[in-house]
């Protein structure tokens, strides 16, 4: 597995999320990094986002808003050069406590082992050297980001432990982090701003990853503008009055310009063996 360099063909990456848009966010030029150095990305989608909001009325109804966001999303992928991209097709749970979470097509209510099963075949067949999904915080606490958490995590274990040749038998596993301190500090630059921040009803120590979790940070304001190009295909996501609209678009940089993993398979690997890290 090449590490510390410019030329990563030969390597391949799967990144598996719940939602269109959650890549952007997270890891998407760490995602742009790895394709600009010759490594074949894919990623899996395992909702279509159906119950997000709509930016604009004009864009979509709650009734088209899954096609719309599946159509989003691969417009995304084409900015940031994503080769594949793969839609498990389940429904928006929504947040956590609200009427979709009950809804019997939705990731949540979803019987796991079938999850897993379908998580499998895709590793199987995708044949990653690495797979980065969400951390089991889920940033926020959504339901579907701490499902995937799980299911990614039991479906990797799955592949790299079942005995047989249909898989990667050296893959590496990465949860994509949004560390306390980041989160702290974005809020109180958009205070500072006066900005009321996303998710401002919650508690804000309950939001993010432990700091001491994250393992690996890279520094992909090379790759910021591919980044920001991609998020703004998620039109449907996207609320040109919204928060992160209102920053100057410095600080909106500045603030994009770092991403945070954990890698947490295989355990106790030497730090040597850290693909992400050697990006840098």
């Amino acid at each position: 597995m090449p590490n510390k360099s410019n030329d990563l063909s030969g390597i391949s990456v799967l990144g598996a999320f719940a939602h269109p848009d959650d890549e952007g966010f997270g890891c998407g030029g760490t995602l742009a990094m790895l394709v600009a150095r010759g490594a074949r990305v894919a990623v899996a989608v395992g909702t279509n986002g159906d119950v997000g909001e709509i930016s604009d009325p004009a864009l979509a109804t709650p009734e088209t808003l899954h096609l719309v966001r599946q159509e989003e999303m691969r417009q995304a992928m084409k900015i940031t050069g994503v080769q594949e991209v793969r839609f498990m097709g389940y429904r928006d749970s929504g947040m956590a406590g609200t009427p979709e979470n009950d809804h019997p097509r939705s990731l949540y209510q979803a019987p796991p082992d079938r999850i897993v099963d379908e998580l499998a075949q895709i590793i199987r067949e995708t044949r990653p050297d690495a797979v980065l999904t969400h951390d089991p915080t889920g940033g926020y606490g959504h339901p579907d980001h701490t499902t995937m958490c799980e299911l990614v995590t039991r479906a990797f274990r799955a592949v790299t432990h079942d005995g047989t040749t249909q898989g990667p038998r050296s893959m590496l596993l990465y949860y994509v982090c949004f560390p306390k301190s980041s989160f702290r500090r974005m809020w109180q630059q958009m205070l500072d701003a006066g900005i009321t921040p996303p998710f401002a009803s919650l508690d804000i120590d309950r939001l993010g990853s432990p700091d001491d979790e994250v393992t690996t940070t890279l520094d992909i304001r090379e790759y910021v503008d591919i980044k920001i190009e991609s998020l703004n295909c998620h039109r449907t996501q996207i609320d040109p009055n919204g928060p992160f609209s209102q920053l100057p678009p410095d600080v909106s940089r500045d603030m994009m310009g770092t991403e945070y993993f954990a890698l947490v398979e295989p355990q106790g690997i030497d730090s040597g063996a850290d693909l992400l890290g050697g990006l840098q």
